[in-house]
């Protein structure tokens, strides 16, 4: 990185931040110096946290059947990971990037360039399978099946990764968050080979396991993420280090690493959660990470009968009641923010729905409410985290919303419906979290727009992290959101790709459902100072009728207006009209959206330089889609209307 962003960065610490970074950058060039320890001697290593009588019996069928077929499939050496296929993962190259087709350097860890995609080719793509969560899959088509070849594999793979990556060499011992993960998916996968032969020895009498496991919470324990990067990546790696103590406590250090790692957990699951129960990084999949990484984590403490605050499993509780209450009527909650389609635990095929599996988790642990949607899907990892997690919360012993909450006051995000099939969110909440907001966007004042399920007016997500500047930046910016552009800039002011160094202030004025016709939202945001962008929306139940209201109070300017459709929309626009048409369920559906005529409209789609008109379903996947964009000029003295109208 640059000299400017490292200032930049270093701007964004606190004191506190700045001496624990300085100790960090110390220890890491004394470790340098020296050769890794051996590390305690073990003798007689139990793993003991096991799976209760009948919980693999308890997966549905449906859902052992997709992890069967998934296992099958790495069997035979197919894996996809962000929309590159891979073909090598009979025996993987742990160090390979075959997206780029580079390697990583070898080296000291912390001496690996791996933000620089030239050197080390896309750091994404080299760190997914080292995640081991691919592996979680074999161990439990084994569980399920009792065929030992998927144990086989599963133990051929983790001992050549051990032989890889020794400790403190090379591109896998950089992120914490990576470390955790990887302990969390040993632990399932040795719980998910309990009943094979070969476990043990895998395991607790192999001195090349215990090493690794060691090391890996040696490492956690000295380089927490700290200060303004205690986001989710803390999160993740307290949770990967309690897990390991919690099942792995082999160790002279294990009580310790489980208490540090259990307080750093409860503290920073509160930190990173509104009251509300909605993520404060208001990046929507790191809300289902941060869910599924707790989860886990109680599954570890009850296994090993160790106590839990209350204020974890009430931090988890309240996640699952906001998710149960932000979700559309096909279960897909909004798409705001980063998404790197991260997960804390995989024990399921693909084609797994992962929100309806979290929330039956859920309904599983915390009990259902009246109001939350219905979840038919099966899944395989509801199952067996119920078999370990004790319920809480379903007794009445705590508070939980009476009726679905419409607007969280305290995330800013306000969630409209007519019926069940108009579904719009609105985004006056804060600009992200933390100081640097790392995983925000430049999208306040956005809306999404969806119609029984589909799509219409789409956040088009996030494609990329590292690598390709000019694609980050369009995907965080104003423009590449629904919502107004002023002056040619965006909203809040980026210092790097995961980095603002000022944030619009955004507050919602209005948030009312209480007239049974229509539905009114009114937020506004300062980010550009001296003026200021005010929306309005309204949402007629009778007409089904979204009307939105842009202004732009004190000084004018020039402005663009975007509106980015679903992949699945077709747009014919003539002037200020656009005829909007979709298939859903084989049926065909359509809507107009009347734009404002005091601006001149154009359809863009597909477009490189600049990069314009693009839908990210996920992480390291885009394709064309269209975003009408409205350009002129603001003088103050009037608004912008724009109406969108559903027929049928």
């Amino acid at each position: 990185m640059s000299a400017g962003w490292y200032l930049r960065r270093l701007s964004a610490m606190g004191p506190q931040e700045v001496a624990g970074r300085v100790g960090d950058a110390l220890r890491r060039r004394r470790w340098r110096s020296l050769t890794p320890p051996p590390g305690p001697a073990v003798a007689g290593a139990r793993f003991t946290a096991v799976l209760p009588a009948g919980a693999i019996d308890a997966v549905p069928a449906d859902a052992a059947k997709r992890l069967v077929a998934q296992a099958d499939r790495l069997m035979d050496g197919h894996a996809e990971f962000f929309g590159v296929e891979r073909e090598d993962m009979a025996a993987p190259d742990w160090w390979l990037d075959p997206k780029t087709g580079r390697r990583a350097p070898a080296g000291y860890a912390f001496a690996v360039p791996y933000r620089d995609e030239d050197a080390v080719g896309d750091i994404k793509q080299i760190w997914e399978p080292s995640r081991h969560q691919y592996l979680t899959v074999l161990a439990a088509a084994y569980a399920i099946t009792g065929n030992e070849r998927y144990a086989e594999r599963a133990a051929a793979h983790l001992r050549s990764w051990w032989q890889a990556n020794p400790p403190l060499e090379g591109v896998h011992w950089v992120s914490g968050i990576e470390l955790g993960i990887r302990l969390l998916s040993w632990v399932w996968v040795r719980r998910l080979l309990e009943g094979w032969s070969g476990a043990a020895a895998l395991f607790e009498d192999n001195p090349t396991a215990l090493h690794q496991i060691w090391h890996h919470q040696r490492w956690l324990a000295a380089f927490p993420s700290r200060g303004s990067s205690a986001n989710n990546h803390v999160i993740a790696e307290a949770a990967g280090q309690f897990a390991a103590a919690c099942a792995f406590d082999w160790f002279p250090s294990s009580q310790r690493w489980r208490s540090d790692a259990l307080r750093s957990l409860d503290r920073h699951l509160r930190a990173n959660t509104f009251l509300s129960g909605l993520n404060r990084e208001l990046a929507t999949e790191y809300h289902g990470l941060v869910l599924e990484l707790g989860l886990a984590a109680v599954a570890e403490a009850d296994a090993a009968v160790v106590p839990v605050p209350a204020t974890v499993r009430l931090v988890l509780l309240r996640m699952t009641d906001a998710l149960a209450a932000v979700v559309d009527n096909r279960l897909r909650p909004p798409r705001q923010g980063d998404a790197d389609d991260g997960h804390g635990l995989v024990l399921d095929g693909a084609g797994t729905d992962r929100w309806a599996s979290l929330l039956a988790t859920g309904g599983a642990v915390f009990g259902r409410l009246p109001w939350w949607p219905e979840v038919t899907a099966a899944n395989a990892r509801t199952p067996l985290l119920a078999a370990l997690i004790r319920p809480y919360g379903n007794d009445g012993s705590v508070t939980r919303p009476a009726s679905r909450p419409v607007h969280f006051p305290d995330a800013g995000m306000t969630v409209l419906r007519a019926g069940e099939e108009i579904w719009c969110r609105c985004d006056g909440g804060p600009h992200g979290f933390l100081s640097i907001a790392a995983h925000g966007h430049a999208d306040a004042l956005s809306v999404e727009v969806r119609h029984d399920g589909v799509e219409v007016l789409a956040d088009p997500g996030t494609f990329c992290y590292h690598g390709q500047p000019e694609w980050r930046r369009y995907f965080r910016s104003t423009l590449g959101h629904n919502t107004m552009e002023l002056h040619g800039r965006d909203q809040s002011v980026s210092g790097g790709p995961f980095l603002w160094t000022r944030h619009a202030r955004t507050k919602v004025l209005v948030a009312d459902t209480s007239d049974p016709t229509v539905a009114r939202w009114c937020a506004e945001h300062d980010g550009y100072q001296p003026s200021v962008h005010r929306r309005r929306v309204e949402l007629d139940y009778t007409r089904r009728e979204l009307r939105i209201t842009d202004e732009v109070i004190g000084q004018g300017g020039a402005v663009r207006l975007a509106f980015h459709l679903g992949p699945a929309i077709t747009a014919d626009l003539t002037g200020n009209r656009a005829v909007l048409t979709w298939t859903r369920g084989g049926e065909d559906r359509s809507a107009v959206l009347d734009l404002p005529g005091r601006l001149t409209w154009r359809a863009h789609r597909g477009e490189t330089d600049p990069p314009l008109g693009w839908y990210s379903a996920g992480f390291g996947r885009k394709v064309p889609a269209t975003t009408l964009v409205g350009t002129g000029f603001a003088d103050g003295s009037q608004g912008f209307t724009t109406v969108l109208g559903f027929r049928g």
